[in-house]
């Protein structure tokens, strides 16, 4: 299986899965617990049907979207996500080049493995800083201030992770940071020589927006013990009313899932939220981002920008989504796949099908813009 074969997201996944390690193929498709939430993310969209309207006179398509103050080509853009030079050498590099070449934003997680500073200088694309709370508030301030420094206009502060989802899968195979594998998950990178060989080849693995300020590279503290030890479960609205106040630009709340917080969001000056279970990985049996999605709207959309993500495989996930008042679409293993299975051409190549579904489904639905879109495009099958 080729890259040119791979015509859309299961195919991606597909070709991904023979790429990677077994361990390391599974801490991106896995979910929390028995995986509920991770499959009812994607099932949420097939809940809910499409009214397409004709006879518009549809010659041209506009896709583009203003959200959080950045003007974005596409009503997607690429979320931020962990770890990704293990899932391909290029990493961060190659997710923050195919962003800018389809004219849309990316974002660049406190785990990321390429430095912030270094992809702001680079590209000059709309990016996110994708931020956890930490006890230590000097390391918060820190860490804020260097975004700033580097440019980055739009922070995001994840609040659905104050502890770590349990990820059954990274336990039976021994995934962690440092590798501590199982005799099973070494047999796994045994099958798959060239990306061990790719991963020796190219630059030591770091963490480079906490290797200043955290020993991650020795034994001393894996991921799983970041998340238990050094994020703080305490955080609360008071302390990021005081971070909304000091970063004093775009503030976004990633992994809010009820009206009352999307309100309490509006209320304290965030200037966005995103709806987010995580993709499925941390509380298992939660809602989908997408049932969420008009509740929160009606309750807060007037007030703050809500974007979503979560289970979006189509571009028409994504007409569904903006229908009902989204202003943008998170994508997450929809790029990481393609990245994996072939690094920033993957995603490009993802991102260029994302587009053409898009333009057709505009042009069938009848849409000229994504202002277009409205709840009459959409019916709910009855549950």
């Amino acid at each position: 299986m080729r890259l040119s074969d791979c015509h859309n997201f299961d195919d991606f996944r597909r070709l991904a899965r023979r790429r990677l390690p077994g361990p390391i193929f599974n801490y991106i498709d896995g979910g929390a617990d028995d995986e509920v939430t991770l499959r009812r993310n994607r099932a949420a969209f097939e809940a809910c049907d499409l009214v397409p309207s004709v006879l518009r006179g549809m010659s041209d398509v506009d896709l583009s979207v203003t959200v959080m103050g950045q003007r974005l080509a596409l009503p997607v853009y690429l979320s931020p996500t962990a770890l990704q030079r293990l899932f391909h050498h290029q990493g961060e590099r190659a997710t923050a080049a195919a962003a800018e070449a389809h004219g849309t934003m990316f974002g660049v997680s406190s785990l990321g493995t390429v430095s912030m500073e270094e992809l702001a200088r680079k590209h000059r694309n709309p990016q996110v800083y994708q931020f956890y709370f930490h006890k230590d508030r000097g390391l918060n301030r820190a860490m804020m201030q260097k975004a700033k420094d580097s440019g980055i206009k739009v922070m995001m502060l994840t609040v659905d992770s104050i502890t770590g989802g349990n990820r059954e899968r990274d336990l039976r195979t021994g995934f962690a940071i440092p590798f501590r594998l199982t005799a099973a998950g070494m047999a796994q990178f045994a099958m798959k020589p060239m990306w061990g060989i790719n991963y020796l080849r190219h630059e030591k693995f770091s963490l480079p927006q906490l290797d200043a300020h955290i020993d991650m590279k020795g034994d001393t503290l894996t991921i799983g013990r970041y998340f238990t030890e050094m994020l703080d479960p305490a955080m609360d609205w008071d302390d990021v009313a005081a971070m909304v106040a000091e970063w004093g630009g775009p503030f976004c709340l990633k992994g809010v899932m009820s009206a009352a917080d999307a309100r309490r969001a509006a209320e304290i000056g965030c200037t966005g939220i995103v709806l987010s279970n995580h993709g499925g990985r941390q509380l298992d049996g939660s809602r989908a981002a997408f049932d969420a999605l008009d509740e929160v709207v009606q309750a807060a959309g007037d007030r703050l920008d809500v974007m979503m993500d979560g289970g979006v495989t189509r571009g028409t996930h994504v007409l569904k989504a903006l229908s009902l008042g989204a202003k943008a679409v998170g994508l997450g293993r929809y790029y990481l796949f393609p990245l994996a299975a072939a690094g920033q051409a993957g995603i490009e190549r993802a991102l260029t099908q994302m587009t053409a579904e898009l333009q057709r489904g505009m042009r069938l639905a009848g849409a000229r813009r994504v202002a277009d879109l409205t709840r009459d495009n959409l019916r709910f099958r009855p549950a």
